[in-house]
This record gives C-alpha cells, sequence and structure tokens, in this order.
C-alpha cells in the first residue's frame, strides 16, 4: 500500500501542474509505483495469488496507458519509458 507522500513523490516528476492528478503520464507512474510495491510484497510472499491477479491487472491498465500514449504523443511515451525504466 502506497502512503501519500510515496504518490506524491511518484506523481510530481509527470504532473503539468499542481492539481494535475489524472494526465496518462501521471497514472502510469502511479501504476508503475503500485506494481513495484507489489513486486516487493511477492518477495516475501510468493503464494498470495489474489494479489498477483490484482498485480496482473494493474500491469494491463498501465499497458493500455503506455499503448494510448504511444499513440498520441510518442515522445512523451519514450521519456516516461526511459524515466521510469519499464522497458529494456
Amino acid at each position: 500500500m502506497l502512503t501519500v507522500a510515496a504518490k506524491q513523490s511518484a506523481m510530481q516528476p509527470f504532473q503539468k501542474s499542481t492539481s494535475d492528478t489524472g494526465s496518462t503520464e501521471v497514472q502510469v507512474a502511479l501504476l508503475t509505483a503500485r506494481i513495484r510495491d507489489l513486486q516487493l510484497h511477492f518477495k516475501t510472499h510468493p503464494k498470495d495469488l489474489h494479489s498477483l491477479r490484482g498485480m496482473m491487472k494493474l500491469v494491463t491498465g498501465r499497458r493500455r496507458l503506455l499503448k494510448y500514449l504511444m499513440k498520441n504523443n510518442i515522445e512523451q511515451y519514450r521519456k516516461i519509458v526511459k524515466d521510469l525504466e519499464i522497458r529494456n
């Protein structure tokens, strides 16, 4: 579970303004933070299949947002993938 401070630190580099919480870039950053938090959880609880299913839904949602971003703004897509170190 992400704290408020963790969410703010994940969102801040990608916000277009101080009140921006819904842009595609911010949503991808928040999903990435939640996925990484769950990956740490699975290191101690490898048989937690219910949380694994939830994480797979988060990954799918992030993939859809990245696909949308790639279609509409390829430069921003490349920047966010590089900054978040999502792909190689």
